[in-house]
């Protein structure tokens, strides 16, 4: 689904959008049945190594994982697109109405940037222990590329409706940060993930219906929540950009760039 120009301009002056309705539930029904056998597979894989004893079929996903999580915290363990690498999932890259949207904000040319990740935050309540990998403080996704280049675009799409209760992104418009610039991070204490802005503002919730996207420049300060409703969040995170990213020197791609659109023609692949 195309743009409109109200939001292309909402975009172009704050760095983030919140779009209903681009995608149906046809768009994001094969992501949920991808999920679903990897829920299954992975949970038969757990009983027979005798980490769950119920496997609690016949549940819906939400309640399942829940459930299955109680039993052993490792169950979403290669969740993730890089682990996972199923052909419904990396299709959904390629979505119409997603590169639609898409194609309204980057232009007619679109590159896969080489991040992308499938989110299924599970509440709280669940966790045992620090729930640190399920939440990440304010960054920049630039902020990890480490140099200045062309920003690209982040597109968090909703497969489940998101709100502040079950862990939603909060993202700071360009007024709000401050800057439309990469900005330097540091490296957390104790993790991995980085942190480029300091200050006190909340940010903006992306509160929105499944079907939904939030997209935001890849200079935009953004942050995770914690997850304290009853039930799972799941998001897919996609990543796209004009033209691809290049090393800081100019030599070489940063990461894998695969042409998706080329003057508004869409690239096939066999």
């Amino acid at each position: 689904m195309s743009l409109t120009d109200n939001q292309v301009a909402e975009y172009e002056e704050h760095g983030v959008l919140i779009a209903e309705e681009v995608l149906t539930d046809g768009d994001i029904e094969p992501v949920v049945e991808v999920l679903t056998d990897f829920l299954s597979e992975r949970a038969r894989v757990l009983q027979a190594e005798g980490e769950i004893e119920d496997l609690f079929e016949g549940e819906p996903f939400i309640s399942r994982y829940s459930k299955l999580y109680k039993q052993c915290n490792d169950i979403g363990r290669g969740i993730d697109i890089m682990q996972m690498r199923a052909k419904a999932v990396f299709e959904f890259l390629r979505n119409d109405n997603l590169l639609d949207a898409v194609e309204s904000l980057v232009g007619p040319d679109i590159t896969c940037s080489p991040i992308q990740h499938i989110r299924a935050k599970p509440p709280t309540h669940l966790a045992d222990g620090p729930d640190y990998h399920h939440n990440v403080p304010w960054h920049q996704d630039s902020g990890y590329v480490g140099y200045d280049h062309k920003p690209y675009l982040s597109c968090w799409a909703a497969i489940d409706e998101v709100s502040e209760e079950n862990g939603t992104v909060y993202i700071l418009p360009f007024s709000k940060a401050g800057t439309r610039k990469r900005q330097d991070h540091i490296v957390e204490a104790g993790s991995n993930d980085k942190i480029g802005y300091f200050g006190e503002d909340p940010g903006i919730p992306v509160v929105a219906p499944a079907g939904s996207i939030a997209v935001f420049s890849s200079v935009a300060f953004h942050r995770s929540s914690p997850n304290t409703s009853k039930g799972w969040r799941r998001i897919y995170l996609t990543q796209y950009s004009a033209i691809p990213i290049l090393t800081k020197d100019g030599s070489q791609l940063w990461g894998n760039a695969e042409p998706f659109l080329v003057d508004g023609d869409r690239v096939t692949t066999e």
